[in-house]
């Protein structure tokens, strides 16, 4: 009797070559790896690397465009937190595969890069990606010791309600330099739980506000004029200050890198200390900083 023909099982050796991205933070891993040929589709929020810009756009944060993402055919979809919860629920029920992050920490972000870099047959790269990151840490940390002092931040993620800055930001506030005004509410994943009151933080009489309003510019008018703090150091010495959101509320390389970077320009001008050449911003910092430290 002849031995039966094998079972043709797939390649299970394989890795996953069509993958549709709902945030920005993944697309700009698999791109520092070398491995953004995987990439078929992004969110439409995605700004770095520019050339990203010109990959299929499928989601927004929230929602996503779910036939198109269907038409792609991907073979693997990566989100981000429980704010993705519902886009994932449904690409489940429609059969895709679905993997959501929920890094909040500077360590999770470095899991996530080698989660992923491990998920695409890149660990080496992604290895050397995350002793990149934590060397670039190091240097700003370091640079930071040279401060006379660590000024008081109120890190603000959004204007109304007032919500204070998430766990990565504050991290890197404390990197960077500064001295966060709430570290006890950076634990909180859902920002509701990080809302502040107005009042309380000028209590608190922050000598730097640093803001970054996801998708919107953000207003120093409206800073300025909430009640009581035409009193706070930060309004009466102008350290009001914006980080783009692109750079700084994506919890993945750009955070840790030109969004440290801008947060330790900022703060080493408050402070009167020169940033080596080195570790300077590569991006367009907030026009107002420009202006004082080409005025100096």
């Amino acid at each position: 009797m002849k031995d039966p023909a094998p079972i043709p099982y797939p390649d299970i050796a394989g890795f996953p070559r069509r993958i549709v991205c709902l945030t920005e933070e993944t697309t700009e891993v698999l791109y520092l790896l070398g491995e953004d040929d995987r990439i078929a589709g992004v969110s439409g929020f995605t700004a770095r690397p520019p050339q990203a810009r010109l990959k299929p756009k499928i989601s927004a944060f929230t929602s996503a465009r779910f036939d198109r993402i269907l038409e792609l055919r991907p073979d693997l979809v990566i989100g981000f937190s429980n704010l993705q919860a519902d886009i994932a629920r449904e690409l489940i029920s429609r059969g895709v595969n679905m993997l959501v992050f929920n890094q909040r920490s500077i360590t999770e972000i470095l899991q996530m890069v080698l989660t992923l870099a491990r998920m695409v047959g890149a660990e080496a790269k992604g290895a050397g990606l995350v002793e990149s990151l934590q060397t670039e840490l190091e240097l700003i940390a370091v640079s930071a010791r040279r401060f006379p002092r660590r000024p008081k931040v109120f890190f603000e993620e959004w204007k109304d309600p007032l919500i204070s800055g998430i766990r990565w930001v504050e991290e890197l506030v404390e990197i960077a330099g500064g001295e966060p005004v709430f570290p006890e509410l950076r634990q909180q994943h859902d920002a509701s739980k990080r809302i502040v009151d107005p009042g309380t933080v000028a209590q608190c009489d922050p000598e730097v506000v640093i803001a970054s309003w996801c998708g919107m510019k953000v207003n120093k008018l409206i800073i300025r004029a909430r009640a009581g703090w035409e009193a706070v150091s930060a309004v009466r010495n102008g350290h009001i200050y914006e980080v783009k959101s692109t750079y700084i509320l994506q919890p993945g390389p750009a955070a840790l890198t030109e969004g440290v970077r801008q947060l330790h320009a900022i703060l080493a001008h408050v402070v009167g200390v020169e940033v080596p050449t080195n570790l300077r911003p590569a991006e367009r910092v907030d026009a107002d900083l420009a202006r004082e430290e080409k005025a100096q």
